[in-house]
């Protein structure tokens, strides 16, 4: 990564703990599931002890459910290796203040084990290994996240009591780019576009969607381990600003039968020296570079193999529905919202768009995942099939996959994925997929009781 100002220096920092202005320093990294997981240190102490040495944490995290549950199964960590810890290290370049939480700032950790050598399994290091590959090559990844939420008028506490049914969206019908719609729901908005900037973020814009009560902010694209950091920190601090404002938004891919919570991915190439790779220097603004063609082939090769990195748990499959705006069809077309990857943009902004992850993807695992995906086009010079023009949805296309258990299954037998992440990290997340469809498997659903229950 190039190097850049971070959003807090460490002699500002010192400078406002010494004032008074900052007395809580969170030390957080992000787990299988993309959450912040960490500790809340006295701000001085921070500076005195884990700023030059981390901290530990129990390797358990990366080796648990959803719910925290010790699952077995994980080689890095378990009940016969003694759940024992690895170290925790700021990494400086993600200091910032988080505005929503007086008087705190936040950094994001890498993790290692005791010999130093990094946790391979770790969601920051697979990202960083992959764009390490990338870099070899003289490339850099620019990617931009457009993550959508639904906002209820229930408390989180409400909504968990009510079971997480019967709740209040915040707008009753579809708002999408409306307005009046947003406006009605502007000082929530408002104060998460505000705070996330004042947490370093480049806000673009806030807008209505279509499930009722369904928005999205997106923020600046920027370089991609950047921008999964700032997706993992503004997810947790939207939630944490929905909590004190008496509201909760979820995430999750599919929450009820109608539209679900897309989190569309961009991702572009640029040269070493910030120059675009994407667009060909000799013809139309709209004309692939050579690399960009292999680069988006292997999207298209690898996307079913790799369909757990972006769609992860069994709710996301829920979203693959035809005529949803959510892909069904492994195809790609130029500004077609029907096709699992869209190309967009002219000249400088030439890029694509992985449309298949929703609300509750990874960021980090799935840019992982574009960007070996990618890699493989490149190194086999792979060809660019001809783009879907029409609807994806009819024109017979290979279907992505419609269940967690298959796409764990592509995952565990694909050849590239191998290749690019390891042995290592391949068996983890196969057993975190083994976990969540065991789990799914022995759960008696609302949908089974209201059908048997008197009538079976």
């Amino acid at each position: 990564m190039a190097d850049r100002t971070p959003p807090l220096g460490v002699e500002e920092l010192h400078a406002l703990v010494a004032g008074g202005e900052i007395d809580t320093v969170v030390l957080a990294f992000p787990d299988m599931q993309g959450r912040l997981q960490g500790k809340r240190f006295a701000a001085r102490f921070f500076l005195d002890e884990v700023l030059r040495h981390g901290t530990e944490g129990c390797d358990y995290l990366l080796a648990v459910d959803a719910d925290m549950n010790t699952v077995d199964g994980y080689a890095m960590s378990s009940w016969e290796t003694g759940y024992g810890d690895f170290a925790m290290y700021p990494d400086l370049a993600t200091l910032r203040r988080v505005p929503w939480n007086e008087g705190t700032a936040l950094a994001v950790a890498d993790l290692a084990w005791a010999d130093g050598s990094p946790v391979a399994a770790a969601p920051r290091q697979i990202l960083r290994r992959q764009l390490d590959r990338l870099a070899a090559l003289g490339y850099t990844a620019q990617v931009g996240t457009e993550l959508e939420f639904i906002v209820f008028e229930d408390t989180y506490e409400q909504a968990w009591d009510a079971g997480y049914r019967g709740l209040t969206p915040a707008n009753r019908y579809n708002v999408d780019y409306s307005v009046l719609g947003t406006g009605r729901i502007e000082p929530l908005l408002r104060r998460i576009r505000n705070e996330m900037a004042g947490a370093g973020l480049t806000v673009e814009s806030a807008k209505g969607e279509c499930n009722p009560g369904q928005h999205e902010i997106a923020f600046r694209y920027d370089e991609a381990l950047v921008t999964c950091d700032q997706h993992a920190v503004y997810k947790t601090g939207a939630k944490e600003i929905a909590a004190q404002e008496g509201v909760s938004i979820t995430f999750m891919a599919k929450y009820n039968e109608r539209e679900g919570n897309s989190c569309h991915i961009h991702l572009s190439l640029a040269h070493a020296d910030g120059a675009t790779a994407m667009p060909d220097p000799a013809g139309e603004p709209d004309a692939m570079s050579g690399v960009m063609r292999h680069f988006l082939a292997g999207q298209l090769v690898a996307l079913r193999e790799f369909a757990l990195l972006y769609a992860p748990h069994i709710n996301s499959y829920k979203r693959f529905q035809p005529g949803s705006f959510a892909p069904t069809a492994v195809a790609w077309g130029r500004d077609n919202r029907t096709c699992a990857l869209r190309v967009v943009g002219h000249g400088r902004s030439l890029r694509f768009e992985n449309r298949l992850p929703g609300g509750d993807v990874n960021p980090y695992l799935a840019v992982a995942g574009m960007v070996a995906a990618g890699l493989h086009g490149v190194e086999q010079k792979l060809e660019l099939p001809e783009p879907c023009s029409g609807n994806a949805y009819t024109a017979g296309h290979e279907h992505v996959p419609t269940t967690l258990r298959e796409a764990a299954e592509l995952w565990e037998n694909s050849a590239i994925a191998r290749a690019a992440f390891g042995d290592e990290v391949v068996a983890h997340y196969r057993n975190m997929a083994r976990v969540e469809t065991d789990a799914f498997d022995a759960a008696v659903t609302d949908w089974e009781l209201r059908r048997s229950f008197e009538r079976m």
